[in-house]
């Protein structure tokens, strides 16, 4: 039987690329992403485990949460107080829109969600930090 492994990578469109390769450059910078490639209209960040790209859009070239195809990505950060960074990067460095702030959703999932300049939701989370720290 065939098995999945881990996910390889996430590819998005995007109405302007030059404002996003900006936005998403110094997001992943502040993640610990590095560039896998760049080539003309189209690029890539990679960090040991995941690979996002970024390409001009060839249709479209607007998108709206609810609309068919993707709802959210989040990063699986090391721990809340990385979420809590993200959110104060999210504001003061990187002047993003904050949908949700850094804060508690649901049992022992910490979170701060936001938008790509397309409007595109992201998210940077912890789960069960609170959890292991109990069990340990």
């Amino acid at each position: 039987m065939v098995r999945v492994v881990g996910v390889d990578h996430l590819s998005i469109r995007v109405s302007n690329y030059q404002k996003s390769k900006a936005f998403y450059s110094r997001l992943f910078a502040f993640l610990g992403f590095e560039i896998e490639a760049e080539y003309p209209g189209t690029m890539g960040w990679k960090n040991g485990q995941t690979l996002f790209w970024i390409a001009e859009a060839e249709g479209r070239k607007s998108y709206k949460i609810g609309d068919v195809g993707i709802h959210h990505y989040a990063f699986r950060l090391r721990s809340r107080k990385d979420v809590d960074e993200l959110d104060a990067f999210l504001r003061n460095d990187l002047k993003a829109t904050i949908v949700d702030p850094a804060g508690e959703y649901y049992e022992d999932y910490y979170a701060v969600f936001f938008l790509d300049p397309d409007g595109i939701k992201l998210e940077g989370m912890r789960w069960g930090e609170n959890t292991a720290k109990a069990k340990a």
